[in-house]
């Protein structure tokens, strides 16, 4: 097949993974991510306030999230919940969780602690993934209240991952991925419906490449498949890859996008190791 095609054919699979709320842990060896608190469900709204996505973010200061550029798209205002359980409750008859108030408000005594608004988002360029494979997939949702945390999601050196794409014996390097998005996803006409706990989830994943025609020194891929490794799906777009075990909080990318909506356990970051969108990352506030 045609590099062309291949390239087509993820893009249309990227946009139809997009087409639902945004990219959760998938496979069966995800586990409840208690490590990472400053991980959240970050629910976005349009000019009118009507929802229009879900996405995962890290927060890497006080009132600073970490998130992808395809999220904010349409976005007027955000909101993050950071409740590990944050939409664990969640009612389809009321359409709302009546414990964490996802996803329309925040739940008493919790603005400013686990739950916060913003009306100024920041995007690094994305524009429906033109220019790929550098899809300029980084966005920053500034928080209206401060959140104070024990700890936040680090930002790494510049090429910290660089070295990663020609030592011999780094394949086997492990990522971990955290999210509130799908568990299981399924076709558009199947009886088996989508599996969504809209808690935050982690689990394991291991290098595949960064030079390839998909990655360029600008994505980071890493497979999901296997014992004891999980992947991402719908939901977890924007949550952090992070370079290390579970205890790790080095965010080296964020969740981007799959090869397919199925969520098959092949999946993309895009790359915040490298100098020109670190320093996006510290100028904007």
């Amino acid at each position: 097949m045609s590099k062309s095609a291949i390239l087509g054919g993820m893009l249309l699979a990227a946009a139809a993974a997009l087409s639902t709320p945004a990219s959760a842990i998938t496979g069966n060896s995800w586990v409840d991510d208690n490590e990472h608190p400053f991980v959240g469900l970050v629910v976005f709204y349009d000019a009118g306030g009507a929802f229009l996505q879900r996405c995962s973010g890290s927060l890497i200061s006080p009132t600073k999230v970490l998130t992808a550029g395809h999220c904010i798209q349409g976005a007027v205002t955000a909101r993050i919940y950071l409740q590990q359980n944050a939409g664990g409750n969640y009612d389809p008859v009321t359409q709302l969780d009546p414990v964490s108030g996802y996803p329309e408000t925040c739940a008493g005594n919790t603005l400013g602690s686990l739950c916060a608004t913003s009306s100024r988002l920041f995007n690094y360029g994305f524009d429906n993934f033109a220019g790929f494979p550098n899809t300029r997939d980084v966005a920053l949702v500034i928080l209206d209240q401060a959140i104070s945390l024990p700890e936040y999601g680090q930002l790494p050196s510049a090429g910290t991952l660089d070295s990663l794409s020609t030592a011999r014996g780094k394949k086997n390097t492990v990522f971990t991925v955290s999210g509130y998005g799908l568990t299981l996803s399924t076709q558009e006409h199947s009886a088996v419906p989508n599996v969504s706990y809209r808690i935050r989830l982690m689990a394991q994943s291991t290098l595949v490449n960064l030079n390839s025609a998909q990655t360029d020194g600008f994505n980071l891929q890493t497979q999901g498949n296997g014992n004891g490794r999980g992947g991402t799906c719908s939901g977890d777009s924007g949550g952090p890859v992070f370079l290390g075990g579970s205890k790790s909080n080095l965010v080296v990318a964020v969740t981007s996008f799959g090869l397919n909506s199925l969520c098959r356990g092949t999946d993309f970051g895009y790359r915040v190791d490298r100098q020109e969108v670190l320093d996006w990352i510290y100028q904007t506030n």
